[in-house]
């Protein structure tokens, strides 16, 4: 399990931390014209009719374009979870005490979450990055929750994540009280009321819920007037792992590693990079629907349709590498079947 460092790391040259973000979000790289059309007549001569593996051929050829390689392989894929500690569970957001992160942490490392069974079973890589779970972020409904020296330093630890060369990185998180600084954030980037963005979340009660949609109105009061940048937004309103989740996104752009989405927390991180640039996230994927009803609104909002719907609420990355064995299935369907001159199969006339 990776731990951050207490302190933050040294500002950008310019002395504003968040320049050294902005400046990658601008030369970020596009996808591979060659391994697109590779992919296009590959798929063109496999022993199937045109189309009819659905949604598994679109797959095939967006792994292929944000791998800049033909065919498509998915050897190394990794789940990372980040965690982190909210201040805003004061404000009784949550159905469980704020110790449930640490204690959730211990079960990672031995193994017995939801996700250590699923990432045995697919055969996919698991590392768990503790952000200052000890530590948390101060209540956001009165003061910010970091600094934008902290914010920029906790995105660039994120960018470690896609270290050891996978080739394919789902995000995930765990922290008690994050789904309400992910209806925050939510709401600060797209309007709406806090009641539009704000759900059950660990299982609250309708008091709980309205303590949530309370807690989200007077962060947003506390902050007003400085939410229009969405990094700011991320640095006022968010947390840790929220932060380091936008990094490693942004981080696997550069190192041409495609991103699955995990849930309604680890999309209100990305939609801080799709504010910031539309184009931000066309090597992501939504690796599922959850069952909060404002993760279905805002994969809208980022026109984003999830690979999986199976009414999940848990997150530590769970959808997400369930959706890595549908992808897996798709490269593999690609690279190994056998075109119609291989399997002497007539082709159409």
């Amino acid at each position: 399990m990776a731990r951050s460092p207490d302190a933050a790391r040294p500002a950008s040259a310019s002395g504003l931390p968040f320049d050294d973000i902005r400046a990658l979000l601008s030369r970020l790289p596009g996808p591979s014209a060659e391994a697109v059309a590779a992919v296009r007549a590959r798929e063109a001569e496999l022993v199937k009719p045109t189309g009819a593996l659905g949604r598994l051929e679109d797959i095939a050829e967006w792994l292929a374009a944000w791998q800049g390689k033909a065919p498509p392989h998915v050897a190394r894929p990794l789940v990372a979870i980040f965690a982190g500690a909210h201040g805003v569970t004061a404000k009784g957001v949550s159905a469980y005490p704020a110790e449930v992160t640490s204690q959730m942490l211990g079960a990672f490392s031995g193994g017995g979450a939801a996700i250590n069974q699923i990432c045995a079973s697919f055969d996919i890589g698991l590392k768990v990055f503790d952000l200052a779970s000890d530590r948390p972020t101060p209540d956001i409904t009165e003061r910010a929750a970091m600094s934008e020296q902290e914010c920029a330093a906790t995105m660039a630890y994120g960018m470690e994540a896609i270290a050891g060369g996978i080739d394919l990185l789902v995000v995930g998180e765990m922290g008690i009280g994050n789904t309400t600084v992910a209806a925050a954030i939510a709401c600060a980037l797209y309007g709406g009321e806090p009641e539009d963005w704000v759900g059950r979340g660990t299982g609250v009660d309708k008091a709980g819920l309205k303590r949530k949609a309370e807690a989200v109105r007077a962060a947003l009061e506390t902050h007003k007037g400085h939410l229009g940048d969405p990094l700011e937004a991320l640095r006022r309103l968010g947390g840790r792992e929220l932060a380091a989740i936008a990094g490693a996104i942004v981080a696997a752009r550069m190192e041409r590693v495609p991103v699955v989405i995990d849930g309604y927390v680890a999309t209100a991180a990305a939609s801080v990079l799709h504010a910031l640039d539309a184009s931000a996230l066309d090597h992501c994927v939504a690796g599922h629907r959850s069952a909060e009803a404002a993760h279905g609104r805002l994969l809208e909002r980022l026109e984003m349709k999830p690979l999986l719907d199976l009414g999940m609420r848990l997150g530590e990355g769970s959808g997400g590498a369930l959706a890595v064995a549908v992808i897996k299935a798709a490269a593999a369907c690609h690279s190994g079947m056998a075109t119609f001159s291989e399997a002497a199969v007539a082709n159409r006339a």
